[in-house]
């Protein structure tokens, strides 16, 4: 795999389950030769993360650190079966992108139909730009569904790296990413791979990812990391 030229999905301190600062996260981005850092912490649902006056204070965060182009947001949670986020528009209109995922801590799984529901729901919501970790296993989803309205809502969907860290024995990451990446290759609906990156070591690494897309024969050309105009292409959000 080439060296990226973004990575959307990290998180800070401010998070609260983070280890480094926003400078440091920067740093380390420049060091491994990104151009383009998203910054997201987690929404208020989730425990410990930071209040909601944090994201409307968004704009006294420097554009460019070391170099680095900052893009600016959130993942926030999705909460129900209709796919309603823990933050409203007061709020997402401060953002430059808006990723939203399932969290166990703030979401109740339940079955196949209702758990696709919660993040279809999300997809047909215009602020969101990325689902992240779709196929965790945090709740079993008909990810055919997710694929085909991926393409209709220009929504982006996440192979999530540290889902396929052993560490986190989620089992079914694996198996799903598979078949999430196979059916994106055979309907040429582009993916963004995310770091989820809690402290700055772990900006860009996809090593977790790496087998399983090379076992996918995924495209280069379909993932918007090497490609940033493609995320622009695809979901209208310009990069600055």
């Amino acid at each position: 795999m080439t060296t990226p030229k973004l990575d959307l999905h990290t998180h800070t301190v401010v998070s609260g389950h983070a280890f480094s600062t926003l400078q440091e996260m920067a740093a380390a981005a420049a060091d491994k030769g990104l151009e383009w850092l998203g910054i997201t912490e987690h929404g208020p649902a989730l425990p410990g993360s930071c209040h909601p006056i944090y994201f409307r204070n968004l704009h006294v965060v420097p554009r460019e650190i070391n170099g680095i182009k900052l893009i600016l947001g959130a993942e926030l949670n999705i909460l129900d079966y209709d796919g309603t986020l823990d933050l409203d528009d007061d709020y997402i209109r401060h953002m430059d992108i808006v990723i939203a995922g399932l969290h166990s801590l703030c979401y109740r799984a339940g079955t196949v139909a209702q758990n696709t529901s919660a993040i279809l729901g999300a997809m047909h919501n215009p602020k969101v730009n990325i689902i992240s970790h779709p196929v965790d296993g945090t709740g079993e989803v008909d990810i055919e569904a997710l694929v085909d309205e991926a393409r209709d809502t220009s929504t982006l969907l996440e192979a999530n790296n540290s889902s396929l860290n052993p560490a986190r024995h989620k089992t079914v990451a694996g198996p799903n990413t598979l078949r999430l990446l196979t059916l994106c290759r055979n309907k040429e609906v582009p993916v963004i791979l995310g770091s989820d990156a809690h402290i700055s070591f772990s900006i860009a690494d996809y090593t977790h990812l790496a087998p399983v897309i090379r076992e996918a024969d995924f495209p280069e050309e379909l993932i918007v990391n090497y490609h940033p105009e493609l995320f622009t292409s695809f979901t209208g959000v310009t990069l600055p």
